[in-house]
């Protein structure tokens, strides 16, 4: 009896000893509110850190409105990039233009401005406008898209459904870098381009197209270009990478033609069977990628290098190719004058042809 009055007072004491200890150490030292405090003082942080992002860049950004015989064609945004003592300097995307007769500026306080179209490009997506220069013209700072980390924080301004919401500022993280996606360059048709983008989970919507993305520090990083429009898919923007654009920047400022490299043929993709059939041609069914010659144009490298009507090419160089998409997109990696090696299938056998690749208005 002795011996479990013994047990139980050592138990009673152990629970109020430990009772004891579990006070001291959280009055001593509170793990849960300092976690709390830190968590709160880095959201402050961040947010302190956005809005005066935003606060730099608001007032570069602009709506893009784009007329044809007195219509609206087209709205987007884009962003002020640089002035000087007569021109202020907008980029913007090449499809907001379109065939514009009139580009119409709006800015942040409603002012508008006509602009001048310099010049633009459909394959880089990117058009250069200039308006006449004033003293409260904010420019943008240039950023680079190379050094921005995945799952950084990036933010959009812009104008989604039109001017009606201009000024509209979404956030997001780089989703990813250096995805490739497939471009319809007309409304109809088969796809015929390649672009290789950022992907943000930052809102996108039409109106947001030639609009900046931005890192914290408020420098773009990319222009705002393609959003991904399936039902089943949601938070899939993509931008063209800022590096992309600026390759092309001061051609377009100067009004020059973007120099492209061609080979000087008229190509089919293989499951374009009617067109196939009406220019005579049967396709091997071994053949089961690669881009159909339906003619080849006079004058030209390809004429020079002995490629023929019902050639399938292969490959450019070591890449191989799929459709007219993927062979636009790898012969675009070359400059003019480069010579490149070319596979070929021919009367049941692969043969390689080397081209020296001449300059185009493609």
């Amino acid at each position: 009896m002795k011996q479990k009055i013994v047990f139980t007072v050592s138990v009673i004491l152990s629970f109020f000893i430990g009772c004891a200890g579990m006070y001291l150490l959280i009055s001593n030292r509170p793990l849960t509110t300092e976690t709390v405090e830190i968590v709160l003082k880095e959201y402050k942080v961040e947010e302190t850190v956005i809005t005066e992002a935003i606060d730099r860049v608001y007032d570069a950004v602009v709506v893009v409105e784009s007329y044809r015989n007195n219509r609206k064609i087209g709205t987007g945004t884009g962003f002020i990039y640089k002035k000087d003592d007569i021109n202020g300097y907008i980029i913007t995307n090449a499809h907001v233009i379109g065939e514009a007769e009139t580009v119409e500026i709006i800015f942040s306080n409603n002012k508008t401005e006509t602009a001048t179209l310099l010049g633009s490009d459909i394959y880089a997506d990117i058009a250069v406008l200039s308006i006449p220069v004033r003293e409260d013209l904010t420019t943008i700072t240039i950023g680079n898209s190379e050094k921005t980390l995945l799952g950084s924080t990036v933010f959009t301004v812009g104008a989604p459904m039109g001017s009606d919401y201009s000024g509209t500022v979404t956030r997001g993280i780089l989703s990813g870098k250096d995805r490739i996606v497939t471009v319809k360059l007309a409304a109809h048709g088969n796809i015929d381009w390649m672009m290789r983008v950022l992907q943000t989970d930052a809102a996108i919507n039409p109106g947001n197209s030639g609009g900046p993305l931005l890192n914290l520090a408020g420098e773009v990083i990319g222009i705002n270009s393609l959003k991904l429009v399936e039902r089943q898919v949601e938070g899939m923007g993509f931008a063209i990478p800022i590096e992309e654009a600026m390759k092309y920047v001061e051609q377009l400022e100067k009004g020059e033609t973007i120099s492209r490299p061609m080979l000087g043929v008229k190509l089919v993709d293989l499951n374009e069977s009617y067109t196939l059939f009406i220019n005579g041609i049967i396709v091997d069914e071994e053949v089961e990628s690669g881009v159909v010659v339906v003619s080849v144009l006079d004058d030209t490298p390809a004429m020079d290098a002995g490629l023929q009507k019902g050639d399938v090419i292969l490959q450019i160089g070591n890449k191989k190719v799929g459709n007219r998409a993927e062979l636009r997109y790898q012969l675009f990696q070359h400059n003019v004058g480069d010579e490149i090696e070319i596979a070929v299938y021919r009367d049941k056998r692969v043969r390689k042809f080397e081209i020296v690749l001449a300059d185009s208005d493609i």
